[in-house]
């Protein structure tokens, strides 16, 4: 059985690292969109919705200008997703070994250890991300609302750091690189610079492996043609995907908004600054209301359903062990 582990495991990061790449490139762009709402402020909103949000980045920056910081999301959702589905995949195995069914607690404690596993590249994934995909929304506010926003806080960076928020007068989003800014927060800030906002990024991704994780399994074992066959076809996996994953994005939405918040180095001048998460929570039910924690939210869901859903297509396809010569093994069958 031991072996048997050892095998799998690598087919199973294979299929995490494919599914992660796919994901990514189809649901790209609604994910900026879904950073620029979250950080949009009341009284200060450019963007009505997600459609509008696309719509205006396309006329501003060019159609690659939805894809902003999607060069640094492909690179490290190959390791980040690969941990995320093959630890809770692990964590399953391991709690299952006295031969019994799993619990509830036993799915959601599997869930939780793989949602902390995974932290170690998102955190640094997302901090990256959030900085190129937000300079557009910061130079088209400038653009639009000269006399409300005039400066940035640049809270004592370098130059490097500020170009992709140049603020003068027909100003145009800079390109700036992922390796700059990691550069950069390196020689200012340390490691701890790129690990901005963990304990948000925890507060929201161990929640959310608790939730979907369990969620899935459960979804996924109705699919099963009968109880001598535990098969399920390929469309009602995917179709448990999306759902679990479309239910744990609402779910944890508000802490996904405190994240961003927090991790956003940029701000305008009227935009308010955070100390830690329990400030930030206060300042947005102060100035916001409880609403606030909801922007987003169905960007998000129409993020993580379709990636979590063909994560899962990946695993019933059985990609990685079919690169390594390996017969698919699903992993929640009994």
């Amino acid at each position: 059985m031991a072996q048997q582990q050892q095998y799998s495991l690598p087919a199973k990061l294979i299929n995490g690292g494919i599914a992660g790449m796919v994901g990514v490139t189809c649901v790209f762009p609604i994910d900026l969109a879904k950073t620029r709402l979250q950080n949009q402020r009341s009284g200060q909103q450019l963007y009505k919705n997600m459609m509008d949000c696309l719509i205006k980045t396309v006329k501003s920056e060019g159609y690659f200008g939805m894809y902003r910081g999607a060069a640094v999301n492909l690179t490290l959702v190959t390791p980040e997703k690969a941990i995320k589905l093959a630890a809770n995949d692990f964590f399953r195995h391991q709690l299952s070994k006295d031969g019994g069914r799993l619990t509830v607690f036993k799915e959601m404690l599997a869930g939780c250890c793989a949602g902390m596993c995974q932290v170690i590249i998102t955190t640094p994934m997302e901090m990256l991300k959030i900085q190129l995909q937000d300079a557009g929304r910061l130079v088209a506010q400038q653009r639009v609302m000269p006399s409300v926003v005039t400066t940035l806080k640049m809270g004592g960076t370098s130059a490097v750091l500020s170009r992709s928020y140049n603020t003068s007068p027909g100003a145009q989003v800079m390109p700036v690189s992922a390796t700059q800014i990691t550069r950069e927060l390196l020689r200012t800030k340390g490691v701890t610079g790129l690990y901005r906002g963990l304990g948000a990024t925890l507060m929201r991704d161990i929640p959310f492996s608790v939730v979907y994780f369990p969620l899935f399994a459960h979804l996924h074992q109705l699919g099963q043609r009968s109880s001598e066959d535990s098969s399920v076809p390929f469309y009602w996996s995917f179709m448990s995907g999306c759902f679990a994953g479309c239910i744990a994005a609402v779910a944890v939405s508000p802490c996904d908004v405190v994240k961003t918040r927090l991790q956003s180095l940029r701000k305008g001048a009227n935009e308010e600054t955070y100390n830690g998460v329990v400030d930030c929570v206060r300042k947005i039910l102060r100035k916001e209301g409880p609403g606030a924690f909801l922007k987003g939210a169905s960007c998000r869901a129409l993020v993580i359903a379709p990636l979590f859903g063909i994560a899962q297509v990946m695993y019933f396809v059985g990609v990685g062990e079919f690169l390594l010569g390996y017969t698919p093994r699903n992993i929640y069958s009994a």
